[in-house]
C-alpha cells in the first residue's frame, strides 16, 4: 500500500467532500439562489484542487499518468466552462458543465473505492474504524460547509432586504 501523505489525505477529502456536495447541489431545489451560488463556489474550489492536486499522485501507473489525469484534465475544462457558461446567462451548458463533472467524480470515487488494491478499499480493510471514521469526518464537514453557505447566503440576503439593494437590482433585472 502507498504511504497516506499530507498531499493524498487532502486530494481524497477534496475529492469526498465534492462528491457529497455536489450531489446536494444538484438534486436541492431552488436552484441559482445565493445558497446554491456560494455552495457552488465551494464546490467549484474543491473539484479545482481535486483535479490539479491529482497531477502530483501518480503512485498508482509507477511514476507516470494515469487515465485518471484524463479525467482531471477534463475536469478542469468542464467545471471552468460551467463557470464561464453561468457567468454569461447560459443556464443549461452551465448544468450540464457542472452535472457532468459531478457524474465524473463519482465516476473517480467508484473507481478509487471499488478497485481491490487501492489505498481507500485496503485502508478500509485494514482499518475499518479508521475508514469509517474518515468518512463521517468529511460527511460532517459537508453538512458543515452546507451550513455554513446557507448562513452566509441567509446574512447577505438580510442584508440586502435592509438596505433595500435587492428590491433596486430585481426592479433592475439584476441576478446577483
Amino acid at each position: 500500500m502507498h504511504a497516506w501523505t499530507v498531499l493524498v489525505v487532502a486530494h481524497v477529502v477534496g475529492a469526498l467532500t465534492s462528491v457529497a456536495l455536489g450531489g446536494y447541489q444538484v438534486w436541492r431545489r431552488p436552484r441559482g439562489d445565493r445558497r446554491h451560488r456560494v455552495l457552488g463556489r465551494v464546490w467549484v474550489a474543491l473539484m479545482l484542487w481535486t483535479a490539479i492536486s491529482s497531477f502530483w499522485i501518480r503512485d498508482i501507473n509507477e511514476g507516470a499518468f494515469s487515465w485518471l489525469h484524463v479525467l482531471s484534465v477534463v475536469t478542469l475544462v468542464t467545471v471552468t466552462l460551467g463557470v464561464v457558461q453561468v457567468r454569461r446567462g447560459n443556464i443549461p451548458a452551465h448544468r450540464a458543465n457542472m452535472v457532468g463533472s459531478w457524474l465524473g467524480a463519482v465516476g473517480a470515487m467508484v473507481a478509487a473505492v471499488a478497485v481491490p488494491g487501492r489505498m481507500i478499499p485496503t485502508y478500509a480493510l485494514d482499518r475499518p474504524g479508521g475508514a469509517l471514521a474518515f468518512l463521517v469526518a468529511v460527511l460532517l464537514g459537508t453538512v458543515v460547509l452546507v451550513a455554513a453557505g446557507s448562513w452566509l447566503a441567509d446574512v447577505v440576503d438580510r442584508r440586502a432586504e435592509g438596505t433595500g439593494v435587492r428590491a433596486g437590482r430585481e426592479a433592475a433585472g439584476i441576478r446577483h
